[in-house]
């Protein structure tokens, strides 16, 4: 198939400049009639004290989408200022007149791509246990997919953490737990299976002993350390089945919130090898990761 997962996108050109050779999807409405304004259309930190007239937010945009083509192709790692300014056609000092280097540059890039995860984070459904509730996730499942492919050169440099470095990489780390937890309450609120009171930060967060506010990076509930383990408090993981007033066995809170975790982590690497141009038909992959994330909540 083509490149579904990232497809191209015209470019949009600045008063009086060529436009740059290719735009990636997450540039493709930035600063479009009756959207808001992409957070990264401010510029990094040259440009933060000052207000971006419409001259200026055209030449952010065009470097922002010359830089993603560029790390789309090529990397983050092997992708220089040279690059990026040569595919924007334009020159370094109109770079550094709104970027500090290519770091800033990709701060820039990331609050377009957290702020778009974060919206539909919050927009995940709460999945009944019937068709409707099937056809709302595979709503919500396709939204994911085409918000990662608009991304996707982002995301995939925001998952090495030697490259990004732990502040930047600690920011996508939080965001994958908010969107575990929404996926915890949304598959769990209307189902019996699963407590009606099951918190939504607990098992992820203490996977590690601490929460990721507090620098925990670790997903694996097995690198807890043992014998209760720094800020672990015992008394409140669950312990087996727990029996409801109305005397039917439910599954403990804490495997809500792990299935979770294992399915965001489906998520991202089938949406990974359709960014890496892997052969996948894209709607029959987005039904089957409906039909197993439905059932990893609510078989019988």
């Amino acid at each position: 198939m083509s490149r579904e997962a990232s497809p191209r996108a015209v470019p949009a050109e600045a008063e009086g400049q060529p436009a740059a050779k290719e735009a990636t999807p997450a540039a493709r409405n930035r600063g479009d009639a009756g959207r808001p304004r992409r957070p990264s259309l401010g510029g990094g930190r040259p440009a933060q004290d000052r207000e971006l007239r419409a001259q200026g937010r055209q030449t952010v945009r065009r470097l922002l989408e010359a830089g993603l083509a560029e790390f789309d192709e090529r990397g983050f790692q092997a992708v220089r200022v040279d690059d990026i300014v040569r595919r924007a056609r334009t020159s370094h000092g109109t770079f550094y007149l709104y970027f500090a280097n290519k770091d800033d540059f990709f701060k820039a890039l990331l609050r377009d791509a957290l702020h778009d995860m974060g919206v539909i984070t919050d927009a995940f459904p709460v999945v009944t246990r019937d068709d409707a509730g099937r056809v709302a996730l595979r709503g919500w499942v396709h939204t994911f997919c085409e918000t990662y492919a608009a991304h996707a050169a982002v995301i995939r440099t925001l998952s090495q953490a030697d490259v990004v470095g732990e502040e930047v990489w600690g920011d996508g780390l939080q965001l994958l737990f908010r969107l575990a937890e929404a996926i915890t309450q949304g598959m769990t609120a209307a189902s019996p299976h699963w407590p009606a009171s099951a918190p939504a930060t607990g098992a992820g967060r203490k996977a590690s002993g601490r929460g990721v506010a507090d620098g925990g990076h670790d997903l694996a509930p097995s690198q807890a350390p043992a014998g209760g383990g720094q800020g672990r408090d015992d008394s409140q993981e669950p312990s087996g089945s727990q029996e409801p007033s109305g005397g039917q066995a439910t599954a403990p809170a804490g495997h809500a919130e792990l299935t979770a975790v294992a399915c965001l982590m489906m998520l991202e690497r089938v949406n990974y090898l359709l960014s890496v141009e892997v052969r996948l038909p894209r709607e029959e992959m987005v039904d089957r990761l409906t039909a197993i994330m439905f059932a990893a909540f609510h078989s019988p």
